[in-house]
């Protein structure tokens, strides 16, 4: 059979075109904690993570364990961190995503395993992990995105006041999402899934959005949903090229 001369131009202009997304390597470890051993229960984590695991899949992520790591004690936390580092090596876009227990102290952010037992404050920095660590695994990659959905109320008895999710550097070719606003809680919302997540889920699947533009309209939506009462905040360090979760605009047509 032979193809029209034009058809096959317009074909190879297309795997152009595609080339670099179909390249593209994206690795993600998402983490859904609900069932604290010492801690208040969490209803939503494991609906969250499921959600951002099937999303992330259909973007074309790797995940860490095939899917959503649920419920993970201290240890188990600390291999699934070091296997995304493997992953992460040579990847385009390593992603974290946490839901659950979260918070910072003396400027450092931390994430809860399932088992966290703090009684005082001197605990937290050996019970919990720091975001920071979790970072340096995923350093390897091109870009570096975390998003976490972990600024509920402090359930620790001696951690002071207001110690939520907040400030956090951002290391070159990073990308932080809080579900929150440093110093506030974030809201579970009425459904199974958090106002932050359902967000996240939402937007991210919107061809012709960057990276930037996606959290804004995160921020927007969560903001409206929840009454103001839970603003999305973000730490960002200079990122070389653009990046879509769903793709880059469609081109003009020539005029």
């Amino acid at each position: 059979m032979i193809f029209p001369r034009r058809l096959i131009l317009t074909w190879m202009c297309l795997v152009w075109l595609t080339a670099p997304a179909l390249a593209e390597t994206r690795v993600a470890l998402v983490i859904g904690n609900s069932a604290f051993q010492n801690v208040p229960l969490l209803p939503n984590p494991k609906n969250d993570a499921k959600l951002m695991a099937e999303t992330l899949r259909g973007l074309g992520f790797s995940l860490v364990g095939g899917g959503p790591q649920l419920d993970l004690d201290h240890d188990a936390m600390l291999q699934k961190v070091e296997d995304l580092g493997e992953m992460a090596k040579g990847a385009d876009v390593a992603l974290f995503y946490y839901s659950g227990h979260g918070m910072e102290l003396g400027g450092v952010n931390y994430v809860a395993p399932t088992d966290v037992h703090v009684i005082s404050s001197r605990d937290i920095s050996s019970e919990m992990l720091t975001i920071g660590s979790v970072l340096k695994a995923m350093e390897k990659a091109k870009l570096k995105i975390m998003m976490l959905d972990a600024g509920r109320d402090n359930p620790f008895m001696d951690a002071p006041a207001g110690a939520r999710s907040g400030k956090a550097e951002a290391p070159l070719g990073t990308l932080i999402s809080f579900a929150t606003q440093p110093g506030n809680a974030a809201l579970d919302g009425d459904g199974p899934v958090s106002p932050y997540t359902r967000a996240v889920t939402d937007v991210i699947k919107r061809p012709g959005l960057d990276l930037f533009r996606v959290f804004d309209e995160v921020g927007l939506e969560v903001t409206k949903a929840t009454g103001g009462m839970e603003q999305p905040w973000m730490s960002s360090s200079p990122i070389e090229g653009d990046f879509y979760f769903a793709g880059a605009p469609a081109a003009a047509a020539p005029k």
